[in-house]
């Protein structure tokens, strides 16, 4: 109301005002562009660490003597470890500091890596690939979900958060994007390299953050536990209509998302002969509207809640349409043309619904409600592969049924649970 009335009496001082402030925020990413850069390695090797298995996952299944289901296992129970402890993650990383948990979290993934490799290379054994991917799991839930908090504890300005989150946020799809096309590269030379990466990329990461990435430091002393709780607990009694909405849609999306790379990776391998590396840009290209979309998204919501609703209901809603629109045919490019707008449906959801979480939950509970959040998420991606395995035994109908109708049900949730004028 101020800024309209100061508009109306001198347009020239409130334009200049205005332009101050942009530049303000402007300085600020500048300032910590480094920063920015680090961070986002972490997502991108999370998502690397993860999703360049999938093109994979079908020479898994000769070169290990596997069915569908045991390879689907493979992505699966990295994120079912992960979901387990990124609430314990959140925790510690609100009382000791979100660097303190994310740098060890990544040496611990790049070590099940090793572990992975191994035991593919030398000792053919099945049992101990997943020992290694579990182990890859407890690395990622100190990683990737402690990067929201941090990104918010290092920005005051919300539309800073929101610009930075819609960069995160779209590291994390360009990773989806290159890691089929990577992950089959690699595979070409032999097939087990790939979990020899890891650990690489985790030694990156590690590196950047050490030396590129000051945490805020704490003004205050970490709260008692018991305090802690009851404070979480009355964020969820006053919030947790559109909290408790936002984690279902989150978990959703990932869920639809894996589902589809699942799919899609089987189909082309199996049904269409195509394989290796043209595999790998066959997946990128409902990945890259992804990316593309995620990017867009995080320049223009800024601190626009309402924006932000209408965004994902429109994102889920156009996503679960073109996955419906797959019952009248499977052919090859009509299917990509489909999973290619499904890809910038959820591009357009994901980025909205970091910076609803991240901008509504108070600072001292941000790293365990977003941890949750993460945790949701993991469930999606966790669940989407073996499904999809498993119904694929049946009918292909049944998958596009049930990935649109959840996706549905997750756009029912958005318009009636998240009301942007209750969160401010």
């Amino acid at each position: 109301m101020e800024h309209i009335e100061q508009l109306w009496k001198n347009p020239r001082a409130a334009k200049k005002k205005k332009d101050k402030a942009g530049q303000k925020r402007s300085n600020e990413i500048s300032k910590n562009k480094w920063a920015i850069l680090s961070i986002s390695s972490i997502p991108l090797v999370m998502t690397l660490g993860n999703s360049m298995l999938i093109p994979v996952l079908p020479s898994m299944e000769k070169e290990l003597a596997i069915s569908s289901f045991q390879s689907s296992l493979i992505i699966s129970v990295y994120s079912i470890v992960a979901i387990l402890l990124i609430p314990v993650a959140g925790y510690l990383s609100d009382h000791i500091g979100r660097k303190k948990v994310i740098i060890p979290s990544l040496i611990i993934a790049g070590i099940g890596g090793v572990i992975s490799g191994w035991a593919a290379w030398k000792l053919d054994a099945y049992w101990l690939v997943l020992v290694g991917r579990a182990l890859q799991g407890v690395g990622a839930a100190g990683a990737f979900p402690i990067v929201l908090p941090l990104v918010g504890d290092m920005f005051k300005n919300e539309d800073d958060v929101s610009v930075c989150l819609g960069i995160i946020e779209t590291s994390n799809t360009f990773g989806k994007v290159i890691s089929p096309i990577f992950g089959a590269f690699l595979a070409g030379f032999i097939w087990f390299i790939p979990f020899f990466s890891i650990p690489v990329f985790c030694a990156i990461s590690v590196i950047l953050m050490a030396f590129l990435v000051k945490s805020p430091k704490k003004k205050e002393k970490p709260i008692p536990f018991k305090t802690f709780f009851m404070n979480v607990k009355k964020t969820f009694s006053s919030e947790g209509r559109w909290l408790y909405a936002i984690f279902f849609i989150g978990g959703i999306m990932m869920l639809v998302l894996f589902g589809i790379l699942f799919y899609l990776s089987e189909v082309f391998e199996k049904e269409y002969g195509i394989k290796d590396v043209k595999k790998g840009f066959f997946l990128a290209l409902p990945l890259g509207a992804l990316c593309l979309s995620s990017f867009i998204t995080g320049k223009i919501i800024k601190k626009n809640k309402v924006l932000m609703k209408w965004l994902t209901f429109g994102g889920i809603l156009g996503a679960a349409i073109s996955i419906a629109a797959l019952w009248f045919s499977i052919k090859l490019w009509y299917m990509l043309t489909m999973f290619l707008i499904s890809g910038i449906g959820i591009g357009l959801c994901l980025p909205s619904l970091d910076s609803l979480i991240t901008d509504g939950v108070e600072k001292k509970e941000r790293g365990t409600i977003t941890s949750i959040y993460s945790s949701m998420r993991f469930i999606g991606v966790a669940a989407g592969p073996p499904i999809i395995a498993l119904l694929m035994k049946y009918s292909n109908h049944w998958i596009f049924i049930i990935m649109s109708g959840l996706s549905i049900v997750a756009a029912i949730v958005a318009f009636f649970a998240i009301k942007p004028q209750q969160q401010e």
